[in-house]
């Protein structure tokens, strides 16, 4: 079950929509279902704005990604409590989401520079 749970936490962005679909295919409580939207709309926003280069692309991750990594649960809707209400580890979720976000970082930064190679004067 673990591995399924996490799974969104891959490499491919239909994974996370499998994921959440998962969630949405039993019937939740109206609470839980507002904890998942906060949840997925987190995600979306670290995958879609990730590498914005616009003000207000850049100011959502920004937001989202604060979101994510701020501990604690003094506040109701925390990540921690979030996760926790969802019956997720939040610190696994976050370094999940890390190790993902360091891939896609890696991944767009090209190829020649990734591996610190050079090209040969002709």
């Amino acid at each position: 079950m673990e591995e399924k749970t996490f799974s969104f936490l891959g490499n491919d962005t239909i994974v996370s929509q499998q994921f959440f679909d998962s969630f949405r295919s039993t019937h939740l409580e109206p609470e839980k279902s507002l904890l998942l939207a906060i949840l997925e709309d987190a995600v979306h926003c670290i995958e879609k704005y990730g590498a914005a280069k616009d003000r207000a692309g850049k100011e959502r991750f920004r937001e989202a990604e604060s979101w994510i990594m701020k501990p604690g649960n003094e506040w109701i809707f925390s990540f921690d409590n979030v996760c926790e209400l969802l019956g997720l580890d939040p610190q696994y979720v976050r370094q999940g989401l890390q190790k993902r976000r360091v891939k896609t970082v890696d991944l767009s930064i090209p190829r020649q520079r990734r591996h610190g190679s050079r090209k040969q004067a002709a």
